[in-house]
Parts: C-alpha cells; sequence; structure tokens
C-alpha cells in the first residue's frame, strides 16, 4: 500500500495485527444504514491513480484493507473522506502526496483513489 504514512513493511505488520483484533472483537457489518464515523474501523478496497493511470501498489486487487478512520495512517484527508459514507458506496477520494514522499513518480502528485466501502466493523 504505497501511499500509506508508515514504511511499508511496518503497515503491513501493522494492517496484518490489527486486522486479526477487529475481525477478533467486532464483525463487519454491510448494513447501508451504517455511517462511517471517525474513530470506527472500515474494510476498503480502491484504485489509485494519477492523471487517470493507476500507479503501483495503489491497488487492493478486491483484497480488501482494514483503515481506523482517525488513525493517520494513510496520507493527507483520505480517511476524513470516507466520514458520512455507507457500506456499499463508491467514494472519490483525491489526496496530494507530500513533495518528500520518497517515490519520484508520486512525490507532489494529486492521486484519485475509486474507493468501494465494504463495511464497518461493529
Amino acid at each position: 500500500d504505497v501511499y500509506k504514512r508508515q514504511a511499508k513493511s511496518a503497515s503491513e505488520d501493522t494492517s496484518t495485527a490489527s486486522s486479526a483484533s477487529t475481525s477478533a472483537s467486532a464483525s463487519l457489518q454491510t448494513d447501508t444504514s451504517l455511517t462511517i464515523e471517525d474513530g470506527d474501523t472500515v474494510n476498503i478496497d480502491y484504485v489509485g491513480s494519477i492523471d487517470g493511470v493507476e500507479f503501483e501498489g495503489g491497488n487492493t486487487k478486491g483484497n480488501g484493507a482494514d483503515l481506523v478512520i482517525g488513525s493517520h495512517t494513510y496520507i493527507d484527508d483520505f480517511e476524513e473522506q470516507l466520514i458520512g459514507h455507507h457500506p456499499g458506496d463508491s467514494v472519490d477520494v483525491t489526496i496530494t502526496f507530500p513533495e518528500d514522499y520518497g517515490k519520484d513518480e508520486l512525490n507532489g502528485k494529486e492521486a484519485l483513489f475509486k474507493v468501494t466501502v465494504n463495511g464497518i466493523y461493529k
């Protein structure tokens, strides 16, 4: 997941750990009447692109990713743009990579993520 703030291996370890603990204490709810709020753990899929071209590492490939809203795990205001949406929603999330992100092809670039909200853990 190229756009996470943490180093790739650290974020993968964290995601795996949080996913395991999340699913043990809560179940993924797909009820479309639920609304994403700050602090919720959600499961999302996404495809990221810059100028209409997908970039490496910016796609969950349908495997889903757990994300705690407000954790600032993802860059910019990615998480905040999901607040108010519901399971089943498709959301366009626009972010700008920091100038010093560390990948020349992404540094300072605006990216569009087509996000699907799979559910909210409750």
